[in-house]
């Protein structure tokens, strides 16, 4: 009976022990063939790359391998030949579309460490799209989206004076952007400033320009910002223009300037006219008349004097008799700082 008992406790112990070399090695099978099997990666997000700029297009084998001696193949499905990059034998070849030669390459001394990331230099708009990374050793791929932005640093200028509120019209323009961005006006509170429409160019390399002008008073701070921005992309390029007071007190100093001189220029007129008359009724002349006026201004006429001083007339009348009687009067205003000048002249000639 002793002998029955042992037996049987003998074939449980090696049942059991049996089992647990069983999973054992099923355990060791299963860690082997997942250490074995290699995925390759990509992004799960797009990749923005900027034009004119290099972009690295990501592609991993994890676990980690040596893909150096391996083929590899970077491709764009949309693109015939598809081919951007084909790395065999460790050097890559010249297989490749047209538009990507000389302008992508692998990290080849990252290959032994599974990186095989794609190096894009000196990007286009037309590099936009989905590439994939393919290692037929492995009979495994992924796929990277890659967006293409165009951004640049917009320009502001003063462009004229508003005389008629005492303001200062800025501009602002930035060329060289894609897609089509947004322009805003904003204080040095960072406060949206009322502005006129954005207008908006699309040029022959679909790169956008985008212009705006905004009128601006004096404030405690004449600190203004032209922002120009992409929501989508979170891409934003701020210029920032300080107004000076001194611009501001010259347009309030032209506009009565230049009030004053409109009145000088009408009371000068009258004088003109007055003269004209007297000349015409001149009971001494018995000739043909010749009257002749002449105005001369400065070209800007947004260029007033400093001071009043500088609208006030000088008026000088000359007469020349002969045989028959007044001959030649002429009849000069002349400002004193050249801002206008008249001249009549009334000349009398013999039948």
């Amino acid at each position: 009976m002793s002998n029955v008992k042992d037996r049987l406790s003998l074939n449980l112990q090696f049942g059991v022990f049996s089992r647990l070399v069983f999973l054992t090695l099923v355990l060791l099978n299963l860690i082997h063939t997942c250490r074995g099997q290699s995925v390759v990666t990509g992004s799960s997000k797009p990749i923005v790359g900027i034009v004119g700029d290099d972009v690295i297009l990501p592609c991993y084998v994890e676990p980690v391998i040596n893909v150096f001696d391996k083929t590899l193949e970077w491709a764009r499905p949309d693109l015939n030949p598809r081919y951007v990059l084909v790395w065999r034998d460790g050097e890559e070849l010249k297989t490749k579309h047209s538009s990507y030669i000389e302008r992508t390459s692998l990290f080849s001394d990252e290959l032994k460490n599974g990186n095989i990331s794609l190096k894009l230099t000196q990007v286009k708009l037309s590099d936009e799209g989905t590439y994939r990374c393919f290692v037929p050793a492995l009979d495994e791929d992924a796929t990277v989206r890659l967006v293409v932005i165009a951004v640049s640093s917009p320009v502001v200028t003063i462009t004229k004076k508003n005389v008629s509120i005492s303001g200062v019209v800025l501009q602002c323009e930035s060329k060289g952007w894609y897609p089509e961005p947004e322009l805003l006006w904003l204080d040095s509170d960072r406060k949206i400033l009322s502005a006129g429409p954005t207008e908006t160019v699309r040029g022959p390399d679909d790169l956008y320009t985008v212009s705006s002008r905004v009128t601006v008073e004096k404030r405690h701070s004449n600190n203004i910002i032209c922002r120009v921005q992409q929501s989508n992309s979170n891409q934003i390029r701020d210029t920032q223009i300080h107004v000076p007071d001194d611009i501001f007190n010259i347009l309030s100093s032209s506009s009565s300037v230049a009030v004053t001189v409109a009145v000088s220029l009408t009371v000068c007129k009258v004088f003109l006219l007055l003269f004209v008359l007297f000349c015409w009724k001149n009971k001494n002349i018995t000739s043909k008349s010749l009257i002749t006026v002449q105005l001369q201004r400065f070209d800007n006429n947004e260029h007033y004097p400093d001071t009043l001083s500088g609208i006030i007339c000088r008026m000088d009348c000359r007469c020349f008799y002969g045989l028959w009687g007044v001959n030649n009067c002429s009849f000069n205003l002349i400002s004193t700082k050249l801002l206008f000048y008249f001249n009549v002249s009334y000349a009398l000639m013999p039948f």
